[in-house]
């Protein structure tokens, strides 16, 4: 018994050391394994960022991992900045920002890109550049040849891949980048304004996972950052011109977008950005608001950028970010897919192998006499208080039993949300002209029964509800003449619930005299 003990105390302290070696020189690893002219050699890029109302320049530069954004400039138009029209105003930021020896990245608005998931076998992960190429035509409008994209995995199992792809008409981006070359200014990189935003965001927040909108008078369109990344983007217009009405459509979408990250057991940032918005508008948006948001105010964003004056234009400075950032998974429309495998430097590598070799023997080796050491006193002292050892291991079994017995009835309490908090949650969603006549509530479904005007927008209330997914007709809705509303009958999943034996407590029923 003692020796096992000895044995195992040596293995952890040899263990704990490697760890502690792993985490000194890991570093140094990202360091060394990376190509010199990425760490020593200063970085400059350059964007130019279309938009609807103008176009916008930002210039940054990174040495020894240091950002700097040395300025930004901002041409208004009436519209979209025609292709000579850009030109001329990208010259001039050059000129002004002195950024002509200056990578050049062109951002294009999420008009003008279609941006979809899309899932495919596992078994062309080798080759799912020329796959993705081969499928663009199913996947978008597109051909191949007419088609500027990109994609990144967002998921990977043993049976498929969930890939996010975005793809450009190519006619429409290329005028901009002959026009752009006829100002001898060379795009190397096309990329998305929303994308570019999320690395903005993160630079400046630090957080992982955001939901950010940008809200104006006809709409509005946004996107889902999880880990940093780009998941999913959006747009919507507004159908009816009251604030309530507006403020409905865009807290139903915040929450329907940031579904995925709480999924995911966390919470989103939810950012907005609101264009010429009224202050009832946002009064009525912090009112009704279940999420917490935040509105993006120039004076949080703290960007140090050299002799900048007026509003920040986020798209070309987060273009900028994208390009600069290490950790930043952008989008570059150009290359279709298809990336560069960055070298390793073959002499620094083994350089670094060898120094963690040397290093993890001596980190391995000296420890040990002073581990027999401590294993030593420790037995004695084990040896002197064994009875005491004995009740302790008595005391955690009955622990582990205890626990286990607690682990059983919250899993049996938590299978779904309590009834009262079901019949409450549909108490909030139904509008004021819809009743019921019946509810019935199982471990996992509801059933509903009543009338309403229209039947069909319950639907929607429903499924945007974090309760229940699945909302759906039973059985056909029709028109109750005496009553003149929709008699409708609907079935919903709780989401969450998982299924139980059933027993008569298991199910509830609220018929119409006791709703």
């Amino acid at each position: 018994m003692t020796g096992a003990i000895a044995v195992k105390k040596i293995a952890s302290a040899a263990f704990t050391s490697v760890l502690k070696l792993g985490e000194f020189l890991q570093p140094l690893c990202r360091t060394l394994t990376r190509s010199a002219d990425s760490v020593f050699l200063p970085k400059n890029f350059f964007c130019i960022s279309l938009d609807k109302g103008g176009l916008s320049a930002a210039y940054g530069s990174k040495f020894l991992s240091l950002i700097r954004i040395k300025g930004t400039k901002r041409y208004q138009y009436g519209g979209y900045p025609q292709t000579e029209e850009a030109a001329s105003s990208a010259i001039l930021a050059v000129s002004e920002l002195k950024a002509e020896k200056a990578d050049v990245t062109l951002n294009i608005p999420k008009e003008w890109v279609i941006i979809k998931t899309a899932e495919l076998p596992v078994a062309v992960k080798e080759n799912l550049p020329d796959v993705v190429q081969r499928e663009i035509d199913r996947l978008t409008p597109f051909s191949a040849e007419d088609a500027l994209f990109d994609f990144r995995v967002l998921n990977e199992d043993d049976k498929k891949l969930t890939i996010l792809l975005a793809a450009a008409k190519a006619d429409i981006v290329n005028k901009y980048i002959e026009s752009l070359k006829g100002k001898n200014i060379v795009v190397t990189c096309v990329s998305l304004n929303l994308s570019c935003i999320g690395s903005m965001l993160n630079f400046v927040y630090g957080n992982k996972d955001y939901v950010y909108m940008e809200i104006n008078n006809d709409g509005f369109e946004g996107a889902l950052f999880m880990n940093e990344a780009l998941r999913e983007a959006f747009t919507g217009d507004f159908i009816d011109g009251d604030d309530n009405s507006k403020a409905e459509t865009v807290l139903a979408k915040i929450a329907l977008s940031a579904d995925p990250v709480k999924k995911a057991g966390r919470t989103p940032q939810v950012l907005l950005s609101l264009n010429n918005m009224s202050p009832s508008f946002i009064e009525l948006l912090k009112s009704k608001a279940n999420i917490p948001f935040k509105l993006i105010n120039e004076n949080d964003i703290r960007l140090r950028i050299h002799g900048g004056a007026g509003p920040i234009p986020y798209y070309a400075v987060g273009g900028v970010l994208e390009r600069l950032s290490d950790k930043a998974e952008g989008f570059n429309l150009l290359t279709k897919g298809i990336r560069e495998r960055q070298k390793t430097p073959v002499v620094l590598t083994a350089a670094l192998l060898l120094t963690i070799a040397a290093l993890g023997v001596l980190n391995m080796v000296m420890p040990l006499k002073t581990e027999q050491k401590k294993l030593l006193t420790i037995e004695s002292d084990m040896a002197l208080r064994k009875k005491e050892v004995k009740k302790f291991e008595w005391l955690a079994q009955e622990i582990k039993t205890v626990d286990k017995d607690n682990s059983d009835m919250k899993s049996f309490r938590g299978s779904r949300p309590p009834s009262i908090d079901i019949i409450r949650e549909i108490t909030s969603v139904l509008p004021q002209n819809a009743w019921l006549t019946r509810m019935h509530i199982s471990e996992t479904n509801v059933e509903l029964e009543g009338y309403a005007n229209p039947a069909t927008a319950l639907l929607l209330k429903l499924e945007a509800s974090s309760y229940f997914k699945k909302a759906e007709f039973a059985s056909q809705t029709f028109k109750d003449v005496q009553k003149g509303l929709d008699r409708f009958q609907i079935r919903m999943e709780i989401d969450g619930a998982k299924k139980v034996e059933t027993t008569p407590k298991n199910e509830e029923e609220l018929t119409d005299e006791e709703l």
